[in-house]
């Protein structure tokens, strides 16, 4: 078994240290297992913000060295969502993975921008599917708008996801889209979905949390509700390979319509 958690919390607008401190106050109680992977919001240390100059993390790096010298002091893997600047002067809005010797393992750069929500002006789209190896699991992390393009995550269960990690801001105005697409995502991966989301408000909306792990059959293993919480899950993956053996629906996958 390999445990995963997610850390729901209501993130402080723009305030990259009392975020820090809350996170670190939340893991320290709730003391997940040495060697779990824990999934912290889309930009937790800022909230979903536009203000790239204000919030970028590539100068002084205070997030990247928390998030570093936190999964080394707790002894797991953290996945976070946090900015950088682009080569254009918009910013990239990133997920970012650490060892539990508090080593980056991967880097991926949201590859949809949320136009409807003008994230489009502000930050420029990533062009790569990335996936990293924890605990025996191939782990493909996706942010948040990602989670409407289907054609994303069947590429990388094609190249052997067995957990997808989604980190987002999702507002509670479609939270049933919200669970709805993981539960979709899961069922017709065969895969592992850990999905973290943030609740409470900023300036502009509201956020229902639901963060949920589901199995690959769509069961909902875990489900934060609506509150500040922690939850986390066991995930078997010999039973995830038993299963993709049993019904085998992964292989009638047509790789020319992937557009490969």
């Amino acid at each position: 078994m390999t445990t995963v958690a997610c850390c729901q919390l209501n993130i402080i607008w723009e305030n990259k240290q009392a975020n820090h401190r809350k996170v670190r106050a939340m893991l320290e109680a709730s003391a997940p297992p040495p060697g779990s992977l824990v999934l912290l919001p889309e930009m937790f240390a800022t909230g979903f913000s536009m203000n790239v100059p204000a919030i970028r993390d590539d100068l002084a790096e205070h997030t990247q060295r928390f998030l570093s010298e936190l999964s080394s002091e707790l002894r797991v893997s953290l996945l976070a969502g946090l900015v950088n600047a682009g080569p254009d002067g918009r910013g990239m809005n990133l997920a970012v993975a650490y060892n539990a010797e508090g080593r980056r393992l991967a880097t991926y750069h949201k590859i949809h921008p949320f136009t409807f929500g003008q994230e489009s002006r502000h930050y420029v789209g990533g062009s790569r599917i990335i996936t990293f190896t924890w605990a025996g699991a191939v782990v493909c992390p996706f942010v948040c708008y990602d989670l409407r393009f289907p054609e994303v995550f069947r590429i990388a269960a094609r190249r052997g996801t067995t957990l997808f990690a989604v980190i987002a801001n999702w507002p509670a105005a479609r939270e049933s889209h919200w669970l709805t697409l993981l539960r979709a995502r899961a069922i017709e991966n065969q895969a592992y979905v850990a999905a973290v989301n943030r609740c409470g408000d900023d300036p502009a909306l509201a956020y229902s949390g639901r963060s949920v792990i589901i199995d690959p059959r769509g069961l909902i293993l875990a489900d934060a509700g609506n509150e500040e919480r922690i939850i986390r899950a066991d995930l078997d993956l010999e039973s995830l390979a038993q299963y993709r053996d049993q019904f085998p629906a992964l292989k009638d996958m047509h790789d020319e319509f992937l557009g490969r």
